[in-house]
């Protein structure tokens, strides 16, 4: 299936728009700030390197990285910015020109030691450019990155770090799906049999049931949890980045998602203050909310407006004076405002992967 793009009619489409425009207006200062970090050669750099526990430990420090600059690229792409017109347009180019340069002959695309977790973010922004602007290039790079995710998928039907291994987890699996769903919005060829397996992936993550995980620790009934283990750590991140692979399965009404749901609404404020406002900006805090928002979003309604009117208000009182919002342990504020511009203004639904 093709979705359409008409960005230049799609309306907001949050209830009240008073609402979101604190959101728009901050996220617009957001992109003004990234702007003025892009580098001549179209990247943004971060610190390349990996979660361990809840710290972050880097191997790769402020070089221009594949994930951070797919993100900034698609928080331009939401605001309503597209290739060819506009007073960001040179920026997505540049973006768009860096990325392609990264392809390896596989399909794999990586710089300075960048994961998958990268490889599916560019997926995901060179689908939805593709989407805008039919660039003939970039079909048959996609195919080859998605054929790429597709061979990387291990038996439980998820994805980790690194393509082809037989370990796995949710956040991870997480972004590939939504690389696999914006890729098939524009015809590329993607296996059922994958997104039925990540369906079943994030059915066999689900907790149902009372028990302590490996931490000692309880996993609330509707949570969803790391792996599908039964001791595997839950939380708020994880069960959001469940509901997401489900809603961009084409699973839009269902138990799991209700129950998940749920649990996302119990945690949310907890979850704010121990990542967002004490941590100023983990990275828990914005990949939960990268995810959180979309599956709010598709549920819709009061509970999305009240989901996104907390949100929105902690991200306002974590943005800087210049504009941009701090990452403290994770890749760095180049991420950490990516990814707040994109969670402020998805009630626009410029972005096709956020449509309803």
């Amino acid at each position: 299936m093709i979705i359409p793009i008409l960005l230049a009619v799609l309306p907001a489409q949050l209830d009240t728009s008073e609402i979101a425009q604190p959101g728009l207006n901050a996220a617009a200062r957001g992109l003004e700030w990234l702007a003025a970090q892009q580098l001549p050669n179209g990247s943004w750099t971060a610190d390349v390197g990996f979660k361990l526990e809840e710290g972050y430990r880097v191997w790769n420090p402020t070089a221009s990285h594949i994930g951070v600059t797919a993100l900034a690229g698609m928080a331009f792409l939401a605001g309503g910015h597209v290739p060819g017109r506009g007073p960001y347009s040179t920026v997505i180019e540049r973006a768009t020109e860096w990325i392609l340069r990264q392809v390896r002959d596989d399909g794999y695309i990586t710089a300075n030691e960048t994961r998958m977790y990268s490889h599916a973010f560019a997926t995901l922004f060179l689908a939805e450019i593709h989407g805008m602007d039919q660039r003939e290039e970039v079909r048959p790079i996609l195919q080859k990155a998605v054929d790429l995710i597709v061979a990387g998928q291990n038996s439980q039907g998820g994805w980790r770090y690194q393509p082809h291994v037989a370990d796995s987890d949710m956040s991870v699996a997480a972004c590939q799906v939504m690389a696999l769903r914006a890729a098939q919005n524009i015809g590329v060829q993607v296996p059922m049999g994958s997104i039925d397996a990540a369906i079943r992936y994030v059915r066999d993550s689900a907790v149902r049931g009372t028990h302590l995980n490996s931490q000692r620790r309880l996993n609330p009934p509707g949570s969803f949890r790391y792996q599908p283990d039964p001791f595997a750590r839950s939380s708020f991140a994880l069960t959001a980045a469940g509901i997401t692979i489900l809603h961009n399965s084409g699973v839009y009404a269902d138990e799991d998602i209700e129950k998940g749901i749920n649990v996302l609404e119990e945690a949310h404020e907890g979850f704010n203050a121990r990542y967002g406002i004490r941590s100023r900006g983990h990275y828990y805090f914005w990949y939960g909310h990268y995810y959180a928002v979309q599956a709010f979003h598709m549920v819709g309604g009061a509970r999305y407006r009240n989901y996104f009117e907390k949100v929105q208000n902690t991200m306002l009182n974590l943005q800087l004076e210049d504009g941009s919002w701090p990452n403290e342990v994770g890749p760095g504020n180049v991420y950490g405002t990516a990814t707040a511009c994109l969670i402020l203004q998805i009630p626009m639904e410029y972005l096709p992967i956020f449509q309803r």
